[in-house]
């Protein structure tokens, strides 16, 4: 693969790793990784095929949280902490998925016109960027506040399961 394809790889699933980050991340846990959404703009947050809605997205946080808590022994106490911290995550990122996706529409639309408006193409990249700082900010704050509550040890088995899950991703 050329670099330049590297690139498009990288960024596509933008969106959907920082949001699976925050959930792996927030879980201890939770990340823009492995499961919320899809890339900026690309396509939805998705379930079986079908868009997920907020119920869906709720018992999916809840599924992995579980999931994850077993893998690195969390307490109860550490439980009523982190699922607040990646809920309220979840919800405040929900919102921008929807203007990454208005904004792949806007780009599509930029693209197949007659004649090319490279200023306009620009403010939408540029909204992108200005959205995807927002959510890496959001996660790097979870990601913190999952910290706190996790003990070393918790963090570094969660380090080595989201590596693994990245290894075996990329297989």
């Amino acid at each position: 693969m050329n670099t330049s394809n590297k690139s498009t790889h990288r960024v596509r699933p933008l969106f959907k790793r920082l949001a699976a980050l925050a959930l792996v991340v927030g879980v201890a846990v939770t990340a823009g990784v492995t499961a919320i959404a899809h890339t900026a703009g690309g396509g939805g947050w998705h379930h079986g095929g079908r868009a997920m809605t907020a119920a869906d997205m709720d018992a999916h946080v809840d599924e992995m949280l579980q999931h994850i808590y077993s893998e690195i022994d969390v307490t109860d106490a550490q439980k009523a902490q982190i699922d607040p911290l990646v809920k309220q995550a979840v919800a405040e990122c929900a919102p921008l998925h929807e203007r990454f996706r208005a904004a792949h529409v806007d780009m599509l639309a930029l693209f197949g016109a007659d004649r090319i408006d490279r200023d306009a193409i620009e403010r939408v990249r540029s909204e992108n960027m200005r959205l995807a700082d927002e959510v890496t900010q959001r996660v790097a704050r979870l990601v913190g506040d999952v910290a706190d509550v996790l003990t070393p040890e918790q963090r570094k088995a969660l380090v080595a399961r989201i590596t693994q899950m990245h290894a075996e991703a990329h297989e």
